[in-house]
């Protein structure tokens, strides 16, 4: 028989903030939470898109949003996020670090800018998140996401930076797991291969553009994943989850 216990129903009662919310797989989530029933907040630098998202789910869910526009890389606009997230909702039950950025290019062509860019968004956002997160879901005996990738686990040939960054943030996770599971903090790494995003390559088109729909994973379906995860009840944890495409590794 199965244990009613194991796993949330729905997440009524649970506060929940994102990163990266304006688009993609963050703004997926942030439906897919609210429509578990959370209150969310979104956090991502474009204030107009977190307001329209913000009108879209107050439109369809009966929960609370708010919105919180934040710089990854900013400290502490990310610990002002955090603030204004339990001030607001009176708790936190689940971050999910989402915000990232990819830019390919060559490594002998890649300006520096561009390799500082992609380390402060991926590797220092998702400290900075982390540290803010961890003494709330303390008390609430919460849950962690991270957006990790396919290019955490192996080669991406078109941009190491990237990869690397991805190798981290699992890495992280990992040892953060570690740091944190006896107080009952669970830490989850989510690593999707290709999302129909309008995450883009080195030639400025987006995996949106590339692909058809139901040629490779949706934003929807990476969104389920995170929800899964933050639903289970303590003690378990969903350490991470791979979504691949059936036939990924007959291409690799």
């Amino acid at each position: 028989m199965r244990c009613k216990h194991t796993i949330r129903e729905n997440l009524h009662g649970q506060a929940t903030l994102i990163t990266g919310a304006s688009a993609g797989i963050g703004r997926a989530t942030a439906h897919v939470l609210a429509a578990d029933g959370a209150d969310v907040a979104v956090a991502a630098r474009r204030e107009e898109r977190l307001e329209e998202l913000a009108a879209k789910i107050e439109e369809a869910y009966d929960v609370n949003i708010l919105v919180v526009p934040t710089d990854v890389t900013d400290e502490e606009a990310v610990d002002r996020a955090f603030d204004r997230t339990v001030d607001a909702f009176g708790r936190l039950d689940a971050v999910v670090a989402n915000a990232g950025l990819g830019i390919d290019a060559p490594i002998e062509e890649m300006s520096t800018d561009t390799y500082r860019t992609m380390m402060d968004v991926n590797v220092d956002g998702m400290f900075f998140t982390a540290r803010a997160a961890i003494p709330h879901l303390r008390e609430t005996e919460g849950t962690l996401v991270f957006l990790g990738s396919f290019s955490g686990q192996y080669p991406r040939p078109q941009n190491p930076i990237y990869a690397a960054t991805k190798w981290w943030t699992r890495g992280f996770a990992r040892s953060l797991e570690a740091s944190v599971g006896a107080d009952n903090v669970a830490v989850t790494v989510i690593n999707p291969t290709e999302v129909r995003t309008q995450f883009g390559n080195q030639s400025g088109s987006t995996l949106a553009d590339e692909f058809q729909p139901g040629e490779v994973t949706e934003p929807i379906e990476v969104a389920e994943a995170i929800s899964f995860a933050v639903r289970q009840r303590p003690p378990n944890v969903i350490s991470s989850i791979d979504i691949y495409r059936r036939d990924k590794m007959t291409h690799f």
